[in-house]
């Protein structure tokens, strides 16, 4: 278990301008970012033993959060 917060900043590092450009000019990339952030906050929460979930259900948004990520990273790669 890791309880290294996996932010987009740390996950993209050299794209951040990037991000940061696709956000403000597409509404799509935009809900799918706050939905990564939404994600990746609730697997902290968990991992740090502030919220209680299943191993199930942690695993679940685990999945959740690759996907998005991967999404991310294909819209990355269209620029």
């Amino acid at each position: 278990m890791s309880n290294t917060p996996h932010t987009l900043g740390e996950e993209f590092p050299d794209q951040i301008e990037a991000i940061h450009a696709l956000k403000a000019r597409d509404a799509r990339f935009a809900k799918i970012l706050a939905e990564y952030d939404e994600v990746n906050d609730q697997i902290h929460r968990s991992e740090s033993r502030i919220d209680t979930l299943s191993e199930e259900a942690e695993n679940v948004l685990r999945k959740r959060r690759l996907t998005l990520k991967d999404t991310i990273a294909g819209a990355l790669a269209t620029q």
